[in-house]
């Protein structure tokens, strides 16, 4: 055995020993064509896929360097099937190519008659492709990304080489005053590269609190070119708007908010998935998609792309031609749809472990408790004779979970903290139980972002938010969040609502979770807890004891 950090097993996971001089090194040549998987104390784990390989190809890497890398750093010799596969997928995504053959039309070429044969049987590919030629199709240039997400669905990938356009020009300087992260940097490099092999669009992956916005901003000043952002609520609109003021030589003129409040189109405009998918009624189409597709854009960003409602996917299948970047904490979905966002966004480019940014100091260190409450005799019977459904409700609203938020108030009491659930009518008993302001889907924008700004500014120490808050807000005190329900087992909600507490600070941060034991709430739970653990977080179980009136 080698004295090397990898070990490289025949299911094509990856264990990486953190611990090893060398793992730093390793991880930045093993992550361009793996995924993290999960990220403890110890070892990380990361996965080869169909996915991941098709990052790194089109990313311009090839099966031997691939390989190469591998056998660099695994402590044992690579199994035959693990190179197999790597190979295997390598030649796969040469195997469609996407190329432009006039003003109308592209040429999918296919490199293999038996596929040329099996895209001229499926179904779902029959109104997309017109026989050119024996091993090869014309494709109408509006179906470019439709074509790429059905055909990843069934496991053959594009290879996609029409160049991107440029848009309209925007010259977007940083103010000397701001100097960004390395990692933020490194991110943008690995998005936009050198702009051969498909640069220019892509995933940039990273933790909540350690700023996903200023990567946007840094690849933005890199592209100079006007820019459309997608949000995914009118907060995070007038979040992207301070920091795109604050960091870059822009001026009001040249950054505008379109939103139910403002319509404003502006070189830089920042706008809302919700109204870009607002239509009439179900039957209508969408009379915003204009927006996307008149603007003059040379780039676009979609903060927390595994939100990506369908619709926009739809328009995004429209616009293969322009520089697109998503940004997420994680491309979980619990929809299983990660691949469309690799076909129509982009591959993932970047990525890095939440506890190594932690380490440095870059986002708070958390420690997260879950604290298991009984359910009280009276509603025994009535969780006992609930559906499924109504029984994780019934736990989840457990009246017992107001005393045990009561002390955990009282033990942090001066840090600010923030009360997130899921139910408006637990939530709204939260608020009358102990008068803290609420704020929720109802709440009007103005009064959300009044809100947030007293909280900021430690005029208000806690807020009760409802799964409004769960992503995008930049609330850089908040110390202590208590979750008292949630979406069921939902992973990415659970890393949305940790980041709320992720932003650096002088102390550390507490994320308690509210169970109620021995119901169905629990085993939901653990899928949540499970996900926490992973990216290395201290995870403890309490019993309700000392949390109980």
């Amino acid at each position: 055995m080698r004295d090397r950090p990898l070990t490289v097993q025949s299911d094509r996971t990856m264990l990486l020993d953190v611990h090893s001089p060398d793992a730093d090194r390793c991880r930045s040549d093993i992550i361009a064509f793996a995924d993290l998987v999960k990220s403890p104390e110890h070892v990380h784990t990361y996965q080869i896929s169909q996915l991941s390989l098709w990052n790194a190809i089109s990313s311009g890497l090839d099966a031997d360097e691939i390989l190469s890398r591998l056998r660099t750093w695994s402590r044992f010799d690579i199994d035959s099937r693990v190179e197999f596969f790597i190979r295997d997928q390598a030649e796969r995504y040469g195997d469609f190519i996407l190329t432009e053959l006039d003003d109308d039309y592209l040429l999918l070429t296919v490199r293999r008659p038996v596929f040329a044969l099996q895209l001229k049987a499926e179904p779902q590919l029959k109104a997309l492709l017109e026989a050119e030629s024996e091993f090869s199709f014309r494709v109408l240039r509006m179906n470019r990304g439709v074509l790429k997400a059905r055909m990843i669905k069934l496991g053959f990938p594009v290879d996609d080489r029409i160049p991107l356009r440029k848009g309209e020009p925007l010259e977007i300087k940083l103010r000397n005053t701001f100097s960004p992260r390395p990692y933020q940097t490194d991110a943008v490099s690995a998005l936009l590269g050198d702009g051969k092999n498909g640069s220019g669009y892509g995933t940039i992956v990273l933790p909540c609190g350690s700023g996903k916005t200023v990567a946007g901003i840094l690849a933005m000043s890199r592209l100079n070119t006007r820019t459309l952002i997608l949000c995914p609520n009118v907060t995070a609109v007038h979040q992207w708007i301070r920091e795109l003021l604050d960091k870059t030589e822009l001026t009001e003129n040249e950054v505008g908010e379109y939103s139910g409040e403002r319509k404003d189109m502006k070189p830089v405009t920042v706008c809302t998935y919700q109204i870009i998918t607002w239509r009439p009624d179900t039957d209508s189409d969408y009379p915003r998609f204009s927006l996307f597709r008149d603007g003059g854009w040379g780039f676009i960003i979609y903060d927390e792309v595994h939100m990506l409602p369908a619709p926009v996917f739809r328009i995004t299948a429209e616009l293969q031609a322009i520089h697109r970047l998503g940004l997420t904490a994680t491309l979980v979905r619990e929809d299983g749809r990660e691949d469309e966002v690799f076909s129509l966004v982009g591959p993932k480019r970047y990525d890095t472990p939440w506890s190594e940014l932690e380490a440095q100091g870059f986002i708070a260190k958390a420690y997260c408790h879950e604290i298991r409450l009984p359910l009280p005799e009276d509603l025994e019977i009535k969780y006992a004779i609930a559906k499924k459904r109504e029984k994780y409700r019934i736990a989840a609203e457990n009246p017992l979970k107001i005393e045990a938020a009561k002390r955990i108030i009282k033990a942090h009491e001066g840090d600010s903290i923030l009360i997130i659930g899921q139910y408006l009518e637990q939530l709204e008993e939260f608020r009358s139980r102990f008068g803290y302001p609420i704020i929720t889907g109802s709440t009007p924008a103005r009064r959300r972002d009044e809100l947030y700004a007293l909280f900021r500014e430690g005029k208000e120490k806690v807020l009760i938010v409802s799964k409004v808050a769960n992503s995008a807000i930049d609330l850089p005190d908040a110390s202590v969040a208590i979750q008292i329900s949630g979406t069921f087992g939902s992973r990415q909600e659970e890393a949305q609502r940790l980041g709320r507490i992720l932003r650096p600070k002088a102390k550390d941060s507490h994320f308690y979770t509210l169970v109620t034991e021995y119901t169905e709430e629990e085993d939901f739970a653990q899928n949540r807890q499970k996900f926490l653990s992973e990216q290395g977080y201290s995870y403890s179980i309490e019993k309700a004891e000392q949390y109980e009136g």
